[in-house]
């Protein structure tokens, strides 16, 4: 698709790339004609791709690899977010805690449409949690 740009950030980002083809975030236009950035992220060091084992942990670092990546494609991360998709196992109070006590740290001043799934297996063995995000950038 020749209308779409993609990124990936140093470490994981490019060794994913090259591992399992896909990207870490991606840019088109929207119906507006304003940039669209869209990055899906795990809760992995982004350097060494480690999960960390503690939910909250894994759910903290999976909100940095996304801001990360929105930065990566020339956003200004989790500011410019509207609409996010998380996909948990197990899907628990837990995990939804951590996942609002994220949105207010990085999204003090909006709040974007939200949708939770619970599912019985992500990508990777460790991996807990998955979140999808469309950022409009008005460049």
């Amino acid at each position: 698709m020749s209308h779409l740009t993609y990124y990936n950030y140093p470490g994981v980002g490019e060794r994913n790339r090259q591992n399992f083809r896909y990207s870490q975030a991606s840019a088109s236009a929207t119906a507006l004609n304003a940039p669209a950035k869209v990055g899906i992220k795990g809760g992995w060091d982004p350097k060494t791709g480690e999960f960390y084992k503690e939910i909250n942990a894994q759910i903290d670092q999976a909100f940095a690899n996304v801001d990360l990546a929105l930065k990566t494609a020339g956003g200004k991360g989790w500011a410019q977010v509207y609409r996010v998709n998380s996909y948990h196992v197990p899907i628990n109070n837990e995990a939804l805690e951590a996942m609002v006590r994220n949105f207010r740290k990085w999204m003090p001043d909006h709040e974007p449409l939200w949708t939770c799934v619970g599912v019985t297996r992500l990508g990777e063995d460790d991996m807990r949690v998955e979140i999808e995000v469309v950022a409009h950038d008005p460049k």
